[in-house]
């Protein structure tokens, strides 16, 4: 049995699953606390489905926890990074554009050392372990423990990164230290960037979810806990103590994953919408379809890997305005059961205008049967207008698509799109992000650059595959069970010599799934 369970921004959701089976679902508003929210879920659950605990065999959690972090500047780690390119890449240090606040909120200095590769692997200067340490030193005698590495074209060769860090670590023992290769992509600054986001969550990381195993643990949930990545495959509990930047968007993922068991459609576009906002994304082989572009996370460019999702401001919670028309941006967000006039309260709501346009029954009708009729059938038509804009926008082809809406919002859209062949609704689509995080495979990535001056194209793509999947091994995947599932490969024709770009994805059973 899998408990899954998603911890979004105004709603937390969790499922229990046998097999393919949803034995129990619950939503519970969520609160500031992480783990007091799960507690609360877990909880009405167990008592609704009368379920032994000790027959939950994985638990795996959704969460945008660490991306609020982000956001709101709360819990953050100060940071050292230490980037190894001297002589080059001093015209931009570390830490460049980023915002003023977040910076004064992490920013543990920077420093700049020898080391780095050219693309075809040719060293622009050897590391010097003096040098590091000596740079060691001063980041202990500051107090700072959470250090982010990065190297000039460390996808091509890791090695002086992991040099350096083992370098620091006998200086500094109980230094948390991030290497930007294990983390994101080509680009030295948007993969420098990724690693520092990284290094300031560790703390936090590593306090919720200890939190969470206890919080667990006083339920007498005695399972293997996972995390779900931003690629709609999970991760360990302790991996995601070491990389909580692989969290980022995992709910967006979740919902379309969820979107793709529930529905059984692979190609579609997943319409989420919930009580702030709505996310529309795009199914590819039944997983989420990854943003081509660099982020911007909490104003900071990185080179994550992220789904594309494209977010709108409307959800049940949306303040509405009759004269002139206007839907959100604006929400009541978690206030909804109080401050809408169909749960007693004074506030004009999207739910609101849904319910007196007879698309769904929730709360008292006759609070908005006063509402003028025309004026509500012209707010559900603006409501429809959005989220076809929406699925315009995401969409890639003329051809008619499939829709598939989830979230507990989708109940305000009853009209047909144009341009859809077919929407679907499915069972559970209020808990579609604790499904997707329910069935989550544990997943292990890889991005390199080979020169192939030196190496056969079939060498590179051999230890590309066999890199992406002793990552999934370390993520906590069962190894009898490890695939490749996707193979990327790219002549970087811009660059001199023959040089290949490979990124190779992995998927495997998580450890004591039945």
């Amino acid at each position: 049995m899998r408990l899954g369970i998603n911890v979004g921004d105004t709603n937390t959701h969790a499922v229990l699953m046998k097999d393919t089976a949803i034995l129990a679902d619950v939503q519970t508003t969520t609160t500031p606390d992480m783990a007091d929210g799960i507690a609360v879920g877990l909880r009405t659950l167990l008592a609704e489905s009368d379920i032994d605990p000790a027959q939950i065999e994985v638990v795996t959690v959704g969460t945008s926890h660490f991306t609020r972090a982000i956001i709101e500047r709360r819990r953050l780690t100060p940071v050292a990074v230490v980037r190894l390119g001297l002589p080059a890449t001093r015209a931009i240090p570390p830490f460049t554009a980023l915002p003023p606040d977040l910076l004064e909120a992490i920013n543990g200095n920077t420093y700049l050392a020898h080391g780095g590769y050219e693309f075809d692997g040719r060293t622009i200067a050897l590391l010097q372990p003096a040098e590091i340490k000596e740079i060691a030193s001063r980041i202990r005698d500051q107090g700072i423990r959470s250090i982010a590495i990065s190297s000039v074209f460390s996808m091509v060769n890791a090695s002086m990164e992991e040099e350096a860090a083992e370098i620091i670590r006998q200086i500094l023992p109980e230094a948390i230290i991030t290497l930007s290769h294990e983390i994101g992509r080509m680009g030295l600054l948007e993969r420098e960037n990724a690693a520092i986001l990284n290094a300031c969550l560790c703390d936090l990381a590593k306090h919720s979810i200890q939190t969470l195993r206890g919080t667990l643990a006083e339920m007498q949930v005695d399972a293997p806990l996972y995390l779900s990545q931003n690629d709609g495959t999970s991760m360990a509990a302790c991996y995601a103590e070491q990389y909580p930047v692989l969290t980022f968007s995992s709910t967006n993922s979740n919902a379309m994953c969820g979107a793709a068991f529930l529905s059984g459609a692979r190609e579609a576009v997943v319409v989420d919408m919930g009580g702030r906002t709505s996310k529309v994304g795009v199914l590819v082989r039944g997983f989420p379809r990854e943003s081509v572009f660099a982020n911007y996370l909490g104003g900071v460019r990185v080179n994550l890997r992220m789904p594309d999702v494209f977010t709108f401001n409307l959800g049940t919670g949306s303040l509405v305005s009759l004269e002139p028309l206007r839907i959100g941006p604006d929400s009541v967000g978690k206030e909804l059961a109080t401050r809408s006039l169909v749960f007693g309260g004074s506030d004009l709501t999207a739910i609101d205008i849904a319910v007196a346009a007879g698309v769904c029954d929730s709360g008292q009708r006759s609070a908005v049967a006063g509402l003028p009729p025309r004026k509500v059938e012209a707010a559900m038509r603006e409501m429809q207008h959005m989220v076809q804009e929406a699925v315009n926008r995401m969409r890639v082809t003329a051809a008619p698509v499939t829709v598939v809406l989830v979230g507990s919002g989708s109940v305000l859209l009853h009209m047909r799109l144009a341009g859809v062949s077919d929407v679907i609704r499915p069972d559970y689509f209020s808990v579609s992000t604790a499904v997707g995080a329910a069935i989550g495979q544990v997943g292990g990535e890889i991005d390199r650059v080979f020169s192939l001056t030196s190496i056969s194209r079939e060498t590179a793509l051999q230890r590309a595959r066999e890199a992406a999947c002793q990552k999934a091994v370390a993520a906590g995947a069962d190894p009898a069970t490890i695939k490749v599932v996707e193979i990327q490969e790219t002549p970087l024709n811009y660059l001199p010599g023959n040089t290949l770009y490979v990124r190779v994805k992995s998927m495997g059973n998580v450890i004591g799934s039945p």
